[in-house]
């Protein structure tokens, strides 16, 4: 899973897509958030999910991840492991008692359990993310005295700790200073010269034109897809963010 491949890969609509989805509807108890959405979200590629908060980015994320169910519609998604979902930083509280190693073991209890010892292999696999995240000298440091971006690649680190070829974050680089920001951007680009598929939540519109594949939300429903150069032009992110209300991108 970490050997990066030796030559480059296919644009992103020469690829096979790592999801599918048809006219699917998605949301809550009484409160339906994603409208007949159909699209396809490309293999080996960083997608990034684009459009203002209630426009249904962590829902489609959540989706993705298994966690909700579509109430219409079909998602076929390729790869045989379970996606793995990285949630947003505030997600995880600082008062959580956990060193970084620990947080980037819990990514082994989906097939471990949280109750059974690691074993060699699972430990060998959690510092090989320890590595490839470059936080292996923080592992016995709590994850709230950690700077913003060492907290997100620690986090990162445990969704790869899980081995799957999908990887799901919820806004990566909010509230990151401009160098963090540039080296998750970075990082998510390497990781998928290592065989991994990306899909990240944003509002950050730099860190989405630096993706190979955008999905434009507006109200829940598809607003663009594709390139994010054609996709994210100031007329469709005007009308997208004039539906959401007067607070731009």
């Amino acid at each position: 899973m970490f050997n990066k491949s030796s030559s480059s890969p296919p644009a992103p609509s020469e690829r096979a897509p790592r999801a599918r989805l048809a006219g699917l509807c998605a949301g809550y108890p009484g409160r339906p958030v994603l409208r007949q959405l159909t699209c396809r979200i490309p293999a080996l590629a960083v997608t990034a999910l684009v459009g203002p908060n209630g426009s249904g980015k962590s829902t489609l994320l959540g989706v993705l991840a298994g966690v909700i169910r579509p109430t219409s519609g079909d998602l076929d998604l390729g790869g045989e492991r379970p996606p793995a979902f990285v949630p947003q930083r505030g997600a995880v509280a600082d008062a959580l008692p956990l060193t970084v190693r620990q947080a980037v073991e819990m990514g082994r209890w989906g097939e471990r359990g949280p109750w059974r010892r690691l074993n060699r292999r699972d430990r060998l696999i959690v510092d090989a993310a320890l590595d490839r995240l470059g936080v292996a000298d923080l592992a016995p440091r709590q994850l709230g005295e950690l700077s913003g971006g060492q907290r997100q690649r620690a986090l990162i680190a445990q969704g790869l700790a899980q081995q799957s070829d999908l990887l799901l974050l919820d806004e990566p680089t909010t509230g990151l200073d401009p160098e963090a920001r540039e080296r998750i951007t970075a990082l998510l680009a390497e990781l998928v010269a290592d065989g991994v598929t990306v899909v990240h939540a944003t509002h950050d519109l730099e860190a989405a034109r630096s993706a190979e594949a955008c999905l434009l939300l507006r109200e829940g429903r598809l607003a663009g897809h594709g390139d994010p150069g054609r996709v994210l032009t100031a007329s469709a992110l005007a009308e997208v963010w004039a539906v959401a209300g007067p607070a731009g991108p």
